[in-house]
């Protein structure tokens, strides 16, 4: 492996919206409900895709007029389900950078929010090149946005390792020649990257 990508959203940072959504509803019954037909993970998608937040936040409030508060929370309160950076795989970031291995970075992420978390977390400036879905209308695990990081950086598919905690996206991964490592937490994946002579 001569080089690596990593997906962002709980591989380097937190992200749970269950964290704000259990200050605002009364129980986990209540918090499933609203995660699953109120505002499901389809929902979200679209805003990883590209859609603006405000216009996602008006056709979900349209739909659901009695809950338009908590639709809007999850905008304007967006940074509570981003509590920190996973620090541990962070610094195994950092040591790849350090031992002078390219790392990119491939993510679901809305474009509106990515700069709020690269101005929480300075590591995010220090890939290589990043790939935002939002910003190129491409989520994954469309094999696109995959070929699009690899042909903006010259990249080999075959000398990369790409580390992900969705395995739709390791298998879209794994389709296009790219070594994997499905995240599981930073420990084994620590153990990964020696094992590959990595780190």
């Amino acid at each position: 492996m001569s080089y690596v990508i990593f997906d962002v959203g709980r591989v380097l940072i937190e992200w749970d919206p269950r964290r704000l959504y259990r200050q605002l509803l009364p129980d986990e019954a209540a918090v499933d409900h609203f995660l699953t037909r109120i505002c499901p993970p389809e929902w979200n998608l679209e805003q990883d895709r590209g859609r603006p937040w405000a216009e996602a936040v008006a056709v979900q409030s349209a739909r659901h007029p009695d809950h338009a508060d908590l639709i809007a929370a999850w905008d304007r309160r967006w940074s509570e389900t981003v509590p920190d950076a996973i620090w541990e795989t962070a610094a195994l970031f950092g040591r790849l950078r350090a031992r002078g291995v390219p790392v990119y970075g491939l993510t679901n992420f809305s474009q509106e929010k990515w700069p709020l978390v690269v101005d929480r977390f300075s590591f995010l400036s220090d890939f290589d090149d990043v790939v935002v879905s939002g910003e190129v209308d491409l989520v994954k695990p469309d094999p696109a946005i995959y070929r699009l990081l690899l042909a903006r950086n010259g990249l080999r598919p075959e000398q990369g390792l790409f580390i992900d905690d969705s395995a739709a996206n390791i298998g879209a991964a794994a389709g296009l020649g790219l070594g994997t490592h499905h995240f599981q937490g930073a420990a084994e994946l620590a153990r990964d990257l020696t094992a590959r002579g990595l780190i």
